[in-house]
């Protein structure tokens, strides 16, 4: 198995994906958010570039809701931010969302070129795990934030690398998935989350989101596993949905 960790999009060109897997993560907060709102049970979760882009989908059918950021903000006008915590059953179940955010959003179009688009969150990120074991080029792909590298989104793909290590004998990395691991595997702690709570906290992400006085966003965010789901982004259309297998075949259906 091949996996190449990015710490940023572009550091990478869109037409390397060819033929790969590619695995977003946006841990605060678009990733953890998007994943919440589909468990939820969101039919569809429609990636928008621009705030203009959701509110086209909204003007073509009322009953679409607006969800993401600007600044960490939820938009003007919008029916939810980009808290995981908003995108409850009663407010999402059977509802398509138009989701569009600073960061996440953006490393998703990077990703158009890939065979299949996984997004990934510490809380689900044994589920893309084991949909990874059986691919065999990954690329993971860091969102960041603003152009920077972020401390949370290395800590996930580090993860991800030492889950890999465990199933793979001869698991081919490129030097940021290494970078990644040895990041990973100084603040994992001692399995409690705790060490990983502050962590992420202590990060770029983390101290922006404390500023806005969302501080249960980076503990719910911090949550290794609490979703037994996988999503799965299709190009042709950016509607994100639950993963059953394939997502070019899934699109269709």
């Amino acid at each position: 198995m091949q996996l190449s960790v990015h710490l940023l999009p572009k550091l990478v060109a869109p037409e390397t994906l060819a033929g790969s897997t590619a695995v977003v993560i946006d841990v605060l907060r678009a990733t953890t958010t998007i994943t919440q709102a589909l468990h939820a049970g969101a039919s569809t979760v429609v990636a928008c570039l621009e705030v203009d882009d959701a509110r086209r989908i909204r003007q073509d059918d009322p009953q679409v809701l607006l969800g993401g950021e600007r600044g960490g903000e939820r938009i003007e006008g919008f029916d939810c931010g980009n808290s995981p915590l908003e995108y409850t059953p009663e407010k999402v179940a059977n509802r398509v969302v138009a989701f569009t955010t600073t960061n996440g959003t953006r490393a998703m179009q990077h990703c158009r070129q890939a065979d299949a688009i996984l997004l990934a969150a510490f809380v689900n990120l044994s589920a893309v795990c084991d949909v990874l074991a059986n691919q065999p080029v990954v690329h993971v792909l860091c969102a960041g934030t603003d152009g920077e590298v972020t401390r949370e989104d290395l800590l996930l793909a580090g993860a991800i690398v030492a889950k890999m290590e465990m199933r793979h004998a001869e698991l081919q990395l490129n030097d940021q998935a290494r970078i990644a691991a040895d990041a990973w595997n100084a603040v994992r702690g001692d399995g409690s989350g705790e060490c990983l709570q502050q962590a992420v906290a202590n990060s770029q992400g983390g101290r922006n989101l404390l500023r806005l006085g969302l501080s249960d966003d980076i503990a719910y965010a911090a949550q290794m596993d609490r979703l037994p789901v996988v999503t799965c982004v299709h190009p042709e259309t950016w509607q994100i949905r639950v993963f059953t297998g394939a997502c070019q075949a899934d699109a269709t259906r």
